[in-house]
């Protein structure tokens, strides 16, 4: 998995809800199976992503803390 490649998705700086909505909307634009690396700065994103996640159908393959931030990937359903 670390060499897969993988979509890099910046949204640091944003507000609940907003993580979310944009990603799920830029799931819509990968192939099921692809993996989303999205990084964000929003302290409620560690609640919001990983029941965007679940909710949604795609898997959560890691969440992990970052300087002023978190970052999550995800590996859309097929």
């Amino acid at each position: 998995m670390p060499d897969e490649p993988r979509v890099v998705y910046d949204l640091r700086g944003l507000k609940c809800p907003l993580p979310v909505l944009k990603t799920r909307k830029r799931m819509e634009t990968i192939a099921p199976g692809r993996l989303i690396e999205v990084e964000t700065t929003d302290p409620l994103a560690v609640i919001d992503i990983p029941h965007f996640c679940n909710e949604d159908g795609h898997r959560l393959e890691q969440a992990a803390s970052t300087a002023g931030g978190h970052r999550f990937l995800i590996r859309k359903k097929t």
